[in-house]
């Protein structure tokens, strides 16, 4: 119900001010929340002051405000991601050890990728994912396994929404449908320099019922001419490990 002249109610502005922080943007003022979110100052200080109550928002040494610890005991009670990523580490762990560079678990979400772990060595190369972070599906090897190994209809939706999305770099022949095609019947994406220069992302899934993928487990290596191959058996035994552990 709206309650605003804008005819926004306030759960539509709560959310929009928690949506204003990110990697970028860790700390704001409320005058940069209010433009940011596009709420009237007075309105934004008013939804502020109760957020802060709730430990959703809290000020920092300097005045910024940050996003509280609220946030992250609610969603520490039941997310379904929590459980996933339980399931994971044992192996994400067993994998980044053997590898030695960033092993990630990535979920499809609308259009993007969102990372919720990333395990990491000193001497990882540089990479873009960053946990409760999200990158375009078209951009990572983990996406676009996701979108490959989705259902009929989530891909069609996304090729509706995308009827040219650009295919990644090496993506060989064809259109996006087959190059997706082409991901699902190898049973694995890998790419080269999809953000950075230098990298390479090999992703796998880890399937569920009717082969839908639950997630994409990857990893981001040095574009050295490693040879995949030889990661790509780590990668699927701590897929279909991960799968066991939740239970399909």
């Amino acid at each position: 119900m709206a309650n605003s002249k804008s005819g926004d109610s306030s759960l539509d502005r709560v959310v929009r001010i928690l949506g204003c922080f990110d990697a970028d943007a860790t700390a704001l003022s409320i005058s940069s929340l209010s433009g940011r979110a596009k709420i009237p100052l007075a309105s934004t200080y008013r939804l502020v002051t109760a957020l802060i109550q709730y430990d959703f928002l809290r000020k920092d040494d300097s005045g910024g405000l940050r996003l509280g610890l609220g946030l992250w005991e609610l969603a520490s009670r039941s997310s379904p991601a929590l459980d996933l990523r339980e399931a994971a580490m044992p192996f994400m762990k067993d994998i980044q050890a053997v590898v030695g560079q960033h092993t990630q678990l990535g979920l499809l979400q609308d259009d993007d990728v969102l990372f919720i772990e990333r395990l990491s060595g000193r001497d990882s190369v540089v990479n873009q994912a960053r946990v409760a972070g999200r990158l375009p599906v078209n951009k990572t090897s983990s996406g676009m396994v996701l979108l490959a190994f989705a259902a009929p209809h989530v891909q069609e939706a996304y090729l509706r929404a995308h009827p040219s999305p650009d295919l990644p770099n090496g993506a060989g022949p064809g259109d996006f449908r087959q190059v997706l095609a082409r991901v699902r019947s190898q049973g694995y994406a890998a790419f080269d320099g999809l953000l950075d220069e230098g990298t390479t992302g090999v992703a796998v899934p880890v399937l569920g019922r009717g082969n839908i993928a639950l997630a994409a487990l990857g990893v981001v290596i040095a574009r050295d001419g490693t040879n995949i191959h030889s990661i790509l058996p780590a990668l699927m035994t701590g897929a279909r490990g991960i799968a066991r552990a939740v239970g399909q």
